[in-house]
């Protein structure tokens, strides 16, 4: 026979731990903004590729004189930038070797830093400032010319 049922609330079917319930929520904050800063460092990597391969390709295609060139690569990584939904405010330097303008073989290197700003995340702590992403791409300035053939 079951005992009488008293007639005030009890704790049955009560759930133990709901006070962890806000420190998982808070542990799931944490990660979300963990994960999405790593996210950006990868995303801003995958642009400063992106517009370094870019650059060096348009100083290639426009090689007829070095500050035009130049001025085609440094345009067309920034357009790379803004198409990757990064800030065109990144340093893009163009290196050009002593016979790349005019002579088959001549290597253009375009290198591409972009500063990618850090979150300071609660209880892990974090990087204040930012970090540096960088990329460099290099290539041959006519290389299947018919006087001759890259060494």
């Amino acid at each position: 026979m079951r005992p009488p049922r008293s007639p005030g609330p009890t704790e049955r079917a009560q759930v133990a731990g709901i006070e962890a319930v806000p420190f998982g929520f808070l542990i799931l904050v944490v990660a979300t903004l963990m994960i999405t800063s790593a996210w950006t460092v990868i995303d801003a990597k995958l642009g400063v590729t992106t517009a370094s391969r870019e650059g060096a390709r348009a100083f290639v295609e426009s090689a007829d004189d070095a500050p035009a060139a130049r001025n085609a690569a440094q345009q067309r990584a920034a357009e790379a930038l803004r198409a990757f939904g990064g800030d065109t405010n990144a340093n893009v330097g163009v290196t050009v070797g002593p016979d790349a303008i005019g002579s088959a073989c001549g290597q253009v290197t375009v290198t591409v830093t972009r500063a990618v700003p850090m979150i300071s995340l609660p209880w892990i702590g974090g990087l204040v400032g930012s970090i540096d992403a960088t990329s460099s791409h290099t290539e041959l300035l006519d290389p299947y010319r018919s006087d001759g053939v890259c060494p």
